[in-house]
């Protein structure tokens, strides 16, 4: 099997079901391994020098460490396993951790209620429900324009997120996230979060309501993250914000990893500075004692 066949094959089979913005950034990884990998070539000559010379090459681009793992390395290594493993295709064993490039620990980012204020005097009124959604919920930025009203269980208060990897689980429907919600129903059939049309395109008229998209919703953050005078702070860091509000405010690190949907609570633990900063004032308030 070459590679082009292989690569249509999988976004077939697999790729083209991952939602939102996580399938759109694997078809163009699969497109960028079909073209610098060579469409004739033959899985089963695949092995470490064409693995190391196509990470070099994504690393030539400039683009992050966590980048070239999530559009190289991951990819290629999904397409030769279901090779294997579905399509009885011989390949190479490969250490793909010999592979994988280091990626900086995550920093945490926390909205400060003054920044939160400008953010939304920042934001277009037809955007405010999706980003407070994303607050209130910690939902990245492609689950939150993937939600679908179907997603919504009213009566047993929940929402089904379709997550990372096509991951599918669940988080409760809080009174606040019910709330925020219930008044926009009606705006589309099927997402929950849209936009008002500014102008007319083809069959979409001015002033109709839209679903908000993927790169949409990146290239409004962008502008209104510069209007409101937000400095390193990304649309991920939303979901830094409500780990790290609802860790302040209940002290349960396993609450909070329910809540992301972390597998292992070791990933969460980068949200134990709230308890730090709690230690701290406590500590603060028994030396004002004099005690």
């Amino acid at each position: 099997m070459t590679v082009n066949a292989a690569m249509d094959r999988f976004w077939l089979e697999v790729g083209q079901h991952y939602r939102g913005g996580y399938g759109t950034t694997f078809e163009t990884a699969l497109e960028w391994l079909t073209t610098h990998l060579g469409k004739s070539l033959l899985l089963c000559e695949i092995g470490r020098r064409q693995v190391s010379e196509a990470v070099s090459r994504r690393r030539a681009d400039g683009v992050s460490n966590a980048t070239v793992n999530r559009t190289v390395t991951e990819p290629l290594r999904r397409v030769l396993a279901r090779a294997r493993k579905h399509w009885e295709q011989e390949v190479q064993e490969i250490a793909w951790r010999d592979f994988l490039l280091p990626e900086p620990r995550e920093r945490v980012r926390e909205l400060r209620s003054d920044e939160e204020i400008r953010l939304f005097a920042a934001l277009r009124p037809d955007y405010h429900a999706v980003v407070g959604f994303a607050l209130m919920s910690g939902c990245r930025l492609a689950e939150c324009v993937g939600l679908e009203w179907d997603d919504i269980d009213w009566g047993g208060r929940t929402i089904t997120i379709r997550g990372k990897g096509n991951k599918v689980e669940t988080i409760p429907l809080t009174a606040g996230l019910r709330a925020h919600l219930w008044p926009l129903q009606g705006g589309h059939k099927v997402r929950v979060f849209t936009y008002v049309a500014d102008r007319a395109d083809g069959e979409i008229r001015k002033g109709d309501r839209r679903p908000i998209t993927y790169e949409g919703l990146k290239t409004h953050w962008r502008r209104t993250k510069a209007a409101a005078k937000l400095n390193d702070f990304r649309f991920h860091d939303t979901r830094h914000t409500a780990a790290t509000r609802l860790l302040r405010s209940s002290g349960n690190l396993k609450l909070v990893q329910k809540l992301l949907r972390h597998e292992d609570v070791a990933t969460t633990t980068k949200y134990a500075h709230a308890h730090d900063e709690d230690l701290r004032r406590a500590m603060e308030a028994v030396e004002s004692q004099g005690l």
